[in-house]
């Protein structure tokens, strides 16, 4: 019941509107025995995913997006029941109709961290970060090999190249001032990426906005959205980790950071920073400030310094 889409232009017609969607959304609920349980679309997110009743979830991936559907199912299987933290559970994955894919799965309790962060006292912040910390040692100890046929990017050395290839380019279309763009290869100059690391299971976006909470007592309560799951460096994860957890805050990163066994060179993280799938600097900028008169390495030490 769901249109095929794999064009930017059909995503822009269909994804957004309900009137489209939400019979898909009830016939597949019905073939996996949900018939009648209420729908409750997320207004958040890059797929169309909607609260079934309290207890499941159930996340669509049009055609354009179907490796991500498997990827996600596949991933969500690996990582469950093997982190200090929640993350949902596969109650069923596969191909619905006209070639979009669906994970359903568990419900978490809690509430969005992002949204209840400015509630959190500032001991409790602590502890949240040092439990994320936690969280994303455990992740990046796990043997990532199984997932090796449905996540990228393979070799982390050409992705490295292909990312710094564009990085100015993509930067600039993001709105990025001249003065900043002009800093960017020297700077990707200057920083020694690895081209063979350790392979580790990446979320790729450890934000706030990713963790549920339990305000009664301030408990992290969930983990979700493993969709852009890559596997890679463990610094890469630490962009997620500076720009929308700690926020440059050097103590809350020197907490995380502890929990997690060791810290991340700013630098690395600031290249990193650059280079990510999803990099917008001009928005950083404009959410942490600027620092360090509008220098690239003084900015690492400010957004993911531990001092």
């Amino acid at each position: 019941m769901l249109p095929s889409v794999e064009t930017d232009e059909e995503w822009d017609a269909i994804v957004p509107d309900e009137t489209v969607m939400r019979p898909g959304a009830e016939d597949l609920c019905a073939r996996l025995g949900l018939a009648g349980a209420p729908l409750t679309r997320f207004p958040d997110g890059s797929q169309p995913v909607y609260a079934v009743g309290d207890r499941h979830v159930l996340k669509l991936f049009p055609g354009a997006a179907a490796p991500d559907g498997v990827a996600e199912g596949r991933v969500l299987a690996h990582v469950e029941g093997r982190l200090p933290v929640r993350t949902p559970e596969v109650r069923a994955a596969g191909a619905y109709e006209n070639g979009w894919r669906y994970v359903l799965m568990s419900r978490l309790p809690g509430e969005n961290l992002a949204q209840v962060w400015d509630r959190v006292p500032r001991e409790h912040r602590e502890r949240l970060v040092t439990e994320i910390g936690e969280a994303l040692a455990a992740l990046h100890a796990l043997d990532p090999g199984p997932l090796g046929d449905v996540l990228g990017p393979g070799d982390w050395g050409a992705f490295v190249d292909r990312q710094r290839a564009g990085a100015v380019a993509r930067q600039r279309e993001r709105g990025l001032a001249q003065p900043w763009l002009e800093q960017i290869p020297d700077f990707l100059a200057s920083v020694a990426l690895p081209r063979a690391p350790r392979p580790c299971l990446l979320h790729t976006e450890v934000m706030l906005q990713h963790f549920l909470v339990d305000p009664d007592g301030w408990r992290l309560t969930g983990l979700f959205d493993f969709e852009p799951a890559m596997i890679g460096d463990a610094a890469y994860d630490f962009v997620g980790v500076g720009v929308f957890v700690t926020r440059g805050d050097p103590a809350l990163m020197a907490r995380l950071t502890r929990a997690y066994g060791r810290t991340a060179e700013p630098s690395t993280v600031l290249a990193y920073t650059l280079l990510h799938v999803y990099s917008d600097l001009a928005w950083y900028l404009r959410e942490l400030g600027v620092a360090g008169e509008g220098r690239l390495h003084a900015l690492a030490e400010s957004w993911f310094g531990t001092e």
